[in-house]
């Protein structure tokens, strides 16, 4: 705990330090004054709060920008983009989440007292700075996003949410089809330990993980999830419209997109949604420090916008942006509209084609890893995202023993895939569980392809031998295909991301019955 308490203290110093040699209120000049504050939470807790007030801006009242921080980050973690901020005239308090670093309690992840303790800040800022609480924005990357959703719907202060690479539905995005997302999970739980403090509800569910009882564990995080996921409570959030601004990566291995697309539909306030490549965090990363990013100007338009009233055009952009591999962003008015989807039947042989094709099947034997896979988590997306390096796999190397493999005719010129591809097969294992994994490529000339979207999914008490239709829905992406290229399809049975339940020995058998042919929907732009 000293050793915690001493990296802290130089933390908090150098990021004060850094704050302090920021535009000040020389001659009038727009700055801020920086100070370190113990306020006061829920339950009668202590929050540890940068706060950051301009100064040579007049006497206020400032609309009020409120900042907790992600899983396992201190209050140091917006201090640049505070700067810019409360140099722009907004009061900004960023704080460390409860049960995290120097704000006291338990980790309860993001329960009603991480949620709560949001009022409170804003209740601190109402008497002791000169903020106007009438006019309140809650900005959070990850788990500070997830937390500030959760806030805008208790508490309707907040009239604008910046939620940056974070949840919607808790249980969807560590749980994706009743697979446990391994590698993100086992992180989480980890950073928690080293930099906080787990509450029961983490401490329990950990303990379960640990020792693998995995049903137990997902068994608890399903009674957990509700009240913890902003799509439970999209009814009160829409009471209160709050204008939402949500930004994700489509590569996302802890938070993936659709689930965040699926929430966006939902809201009938002001909204924008934001998807570039890369993996958690990293397309706003570098704006949380206050370097040059391209969400975070983005959102503080849309603050400027809805909480001073500014005739910036903020709100006539189109909702819905979606950034390429290639760096090209397009506008779309919904979610809906993003793309058309193009389907294509698999056949026996192994093609995509225009026409139905049923009566066959073919079988693979399960649990046995090909070269096909997802890549790994918090490192593969972040290579697509900031290098432009995708996960990539030589498609003739992809085994036909282990894994259904359909491949599509070259295309005669380029396409845009834009949106959640789905995919739609029977299948029949032999064992009552079943892990399937589900990969669309971009493929050339030569064979090598470049993951364009994946997505888990695991039969869990089926009857062995007794067909069953699936349908996945892989995560949303953005991804320009170039003419003469092809779009491979691969559902194999083992990815080292996820805790499969693929069991050795046994097989899996793909059809296309009469009358429910198995296809694959892609959706598109020429």
């Amino acid at each position: 705990m000293r050793r915690l308490a001493g990296t802290l203290a130089a933390a908090l110093a150098v990021a004060l330090t850094l704050i302090t040699i920021g535009p000040r209120a020389d001659a009038g000049q727009a700055g801020f004054s920086t100070s370190y504050e113990r306020i006061p939470g829920a339950g009668g807790i202590e929050i540890g709060a940068v706060v950051l007030t301009p100064t040579g801006q007049g006497d206020g009242p400032f609309p009020l920008v409120v900042m907790p921080s992600s899983w396992g980050v201190p209050n140091v973690e917006y201090v640049g983009q505070g700067a810019k901020l409360a140099s722009a005239g907004f009061q900004v308090i960023s704080y460390s989440s409860r049960g995290f670093w120097d704000t006291g309690g338990a980790i309860d992840i993001a329960g009603p007292p991480t949620v709560a303790d949001v009022g409170k800040v804003i209740d601190w800022a109402d008497e002791h700075t000169p903020a106007d609480t009438s006019r309140v924005a809650a900005v959070g990357i990850s788990y500070g996003a997830g937390t500030s959703l959760l806030a805008a719907a208790k508490d309707p202060r907040i009239k604008a949410v910046g939620a940056l690479s974070g949840w919607a539905d808790l249980i969807r995005s560590l749980n994706p089809n009743e697979t446990v997302a391994l590698q993100a999970v086992t992180g989480l739980l980890a950073l928690g330990n080293v930099t906080g403090r787990p509450g029961p509800e983490m401490a329990s569910l950990q303990t379960k993980f640990v020792t693998g009882d995995f049903d137990g564990a997902i068994a608890e995080a399903k009674q957990l999830s509700p009240v913890r996921s902003a799509a439970t409570v999209v009814d009160q959030l829409n009471a209160n419209k709050p204008a939402v601004f949500l930004a994700n990566a489509f590569e996302d291995s802890i938070f993936p997109p659709t689930q965040y697309t699926d929430f966006f539909t939902r809201l009938t306030g002001p909204k924008r949604l934001l998807l570039a490549h890369g993996d958690h965090a990293t397309p706003e990363a570098s704006g949380a420090v206050g370097l040059p990013n391209e969400t975070w100007d983005e959102l503080a338009d849309w603050l400027r916008r809805y909480l001073t009233g500014a005739g910036n055009g903020a709100d006539a952009e189109a909702p819905v942006q979606l950034k390429s591999q290639r760096g090209v962003w397009r506008g779309y008015s919904s979610w809906a509209a993003v793309g058309e989807q193009r389907t294509s039947y698999l056949t026996k042989a192994g093609a995509l084609q225009t026409e139905a094709s049923t009566g066959w099947s073919r079988s693979i034997a399960a649990g046995v890893p090909t070269v096909a896979d997802s890549g790994v988590a918090l490192v593969s997306g972040a290579l697509q995202g900031l290098l432009s390096i995708p996960t990539g796999v030589a498609t003739p190397l992809v085994s036909r023993s282990f894994a259904g493999v359909w491949t599509g005719p070259a295309l005669d010129r380029a396409a845009v895939v834009n949106g959640a591809p789905k995919v739609h097969v029977t299948v029949t294992p032999s064992a009552a569980s079943t892990s399937l994994f589900g990969y669309l490529y971009d493929v050339d000339a030569l064979g090598v392809g470049s993951l364009i979207s994946h997505k888990p999914y695991t039969l869990r008490g089926a009857t062995p031998g007794k067909p069953v239709p699936v349908d996945l829905r892989l995560e949303a992406t953005s991804w320009e295909v170039p003419a003469g290229h092809r779009l491979v399809l691969v559902i194999d049975t083992v990815d080292p991301r996820y805790l499969g339940r693929s069991v050795v020995g046994s097989t899996v058998t793909f059809s296309s019955p009469a009358g429910d042919p198995s296809w694959v929907g892609v959706p598109m732009n020429r």
